[in-house]
């Protein structure tokens, strides 16, 4: 099993020289991915609620904070590292424009040779949609028609797309990503979601599951997946306990239950505690882990 993190890329925590560190670091240190959100604004008030909090709350202050946006942070982490892979979780793909989300995935692709995994999601926050005149309704459908219209600019010469939310007349776009097909990987834990992955998924990005509730998911996803003749090993499973309290005895648990990759978070007060927080990690997880 491996082992990535999620960086907490929030002002004024994820500063250059913290984003440097952390990825230099976590690359010595042998960490698989690194994981980063999307909200591109705030609000003090909103209507639906968050779904991996108790109370519904995002625990993020929108009058002093913010989240950096993902793939300018991975384009960043790119220059400082080599070798660690570089994902989204999630990108809220229905709320933007699908042709340029795909030139900033190749992009980062492109400069990071090969290494971006782009995890999406449908959103939960109509607030957000409408801030940037995004359509709330059918945001699963649109999201699943606007990756094919990204697939569409990555792997073909000549790209068009014609749908029922969409159209691309026939254009070019390149440079191309360096990987053949960049893996999508969709979060959610609900039935829809897991459908999605079945469908048309790389992997399967969870976030806020206990192991118990990890193994019910994936077992699910697997019933799913016999159902449309795919192999088991097609998708990638990554977990994020996220909120939920997590130690070095929930590895077992864990792989057990069928997860590729457990995704923890990171964060230290400033760039010098790094290290010692990251070798803390490396202690209770990525050497156990190496051994399941």
């Amino acid at each position: 099993m491996r082992i990535g993190l999620f960086v907490v890329s929030v002002n004024p925590l994820a500063s250059p020289e913290y984003l440097a560190a952390l990825g230099t670091a976590a690359e010595e240190r042998g960490f698989a991915e690194l994981w980063l959100g999307e909200h591109v604004v705030l609000f003090d008030e909103y209507e639906p609620r968050y779904p991996y909090s108790s109370d519904g709350t995002l625990s993020l202050s929108a009058a002093t904070t913010g989240m950096l946006e993902p793939f300018t942070a991975l384009a960043f982490l790119a220059s400082c590292t080599r070798e660690i892979r570089l994902g989204t979780a999630v990108c809220l793909v229905a709320q933007r424009n699908p042709v340029y989300t795909a030139k900033e995935v190749a992009t980062v692709d492109w400069l990071s040779a090969g290494r971006v995994d782009l995890g999406v999601g449908i959103g939960w926050q109509r607030e957000e949609f409408e801030a940037v005149d995004a359509p709330f309704p059918e945001r699963a459908a649109r999201t699943r028609e606007y990756l094919e219209v990204m697939r569409t600019l990555w792997e073909d010469d000549l790209s068009q797309h014609s749908g029922p939310m969409y159209e691309l007349a026939p254009c070019r776009m390149f440079p191309k990503p360096v990987q053949a097909r960049v893996p999508v990987y969709f979060g959610g834990e609900s039935e829809p979601a897991l459908r999605r992955v079945a469908d048309v998924g790389e992997g399967w990005h969870g976030f806020g599951l206990t192991p118990q509730r990890a193994k019910e998911r994936v077992a699910r996803l697997h019933e799913l997946l016999d159902e449309r003749g795919r192999a088991h090993e097609d998708v990638d499973v990554a977990v994020c306990p996220y909120l939920e309290p997590v130690g070095p005895a929930d590895l077992e648990p864990y792989h057990a239950a069928g997860v590729d990759q457990l995704v923890l978070i990171c964060a230290a007060p400033n760039p010098d505690q790094l290290p010692a927080v990251l070798d803390r990690m490396v202690n209770d997880y990525v050497e156990p882990a190496r051994r399941l």
